[in-house]
């Protein structure tokens, strides 16, 4: 889909320094630590990935667990920064990447309605203006006003992606939210997808599941241990992906 760049991803390579060998305690840890010990190893999470996204498309991300999806999803989202290479971002971003982020387990589902929003810069006329929607689509009822801490992990999911899309933003980010919940919940989510697309938001998803990718997105890239193996039409890249 032709039109202006919204997500630019450059060069970009993300890699850990993880420990070599077992340390079993704190102490034995700052010991080594101290002492110019402790033995690392590099771990390559992305390594030299390149696309641009316009705006409007709405592009699937897959991948076995561990080639880096999650990982660029948090680059893109700012969360984290990447080892080497830039990514540019123009516009607001609704990121839903952790289940539970941003928010408060002794809060109730209401008053983290409001500590979310403000985390995404929402301001209190316009929480206060879509308080009830974001409750109605969250499907919460008397459970609204009950700590978070007694919700499962799908009411959490149910709130945090109402609480992202009560605003039009001009990113979204969904990493596997949409496998949480009922089949009629993930219709809804769907449905509201496709709204958003229709608003020319730009969404980035996140999904194991092929038929969900095919339905969704236009566009779909695949990564296999950190690197980019295919991006293009949805229905052509999980065809490869399926027959690997």
């Amino acid at each position: 889909m032709a039109g202006k760049t919204v997500i630019s991803v450059e060069n970009v390579s993300m890699t850990f320094n993880m420990n070599k060998e077992k340390i079993d305690s704190l102490k034995e840890y700052f010991i080594k630590l101290a002492k110019r010990q402790l033995r690392f190893k590099q771990f390559t999470a992305l390594k030299d990935i390149n696309f641009t996204i316009s705006k409007g498309e709405i592009v699937g991300l897959m991948g076995l667990n561990g080639s880096g999806k999650s990982t660029l999803l948090k680059i893109i989202a700012g969360v984290m920064k990447p080892t080497t290479g830039r990514v540019a971002v123009k516009g607001s971003i609704a990121p839903l990447i952790e289940v539970g982020a941003g928010f408060n387990a002794d809060l109730s589902g209401r008053e983290n309605i409001f500590l979310n929003s403000y985390l995404l810069g929402f301001n209190k006329k316009y929480i206060n203006d879509h308080l009830d929607e974001i409750i109605e689509f969250a499907e919460l009822g008397e459970f609204i006003d009950v700590p978070l801490k007694n919700y499962s992990s799908g009411m959490k999911s149910r709130l945090g992606f109402a609480i992202a899309t009560a605003v039009d933003p001009d990113v979204l980010i969904v990493d596997e939210v949409l496998a949480v919940g009922d089949f009629k919940f993930q219709q809804k989510c769907h449905k509201k997808i496709k709204e958003l697309m229709d608003g020319d938001t730009t969404v980035l998803i996140v999904s194991h599941n092929i038929n969900q990718i095919k339905e969704l997105c236009t566009r779909c890239i695949w990564l296999e241990k950190g690197k980019m193996i295919a991006d293009g039409p949805s229905e052509e890249v999980c065809a490869k992906y399926a027959n690997q």
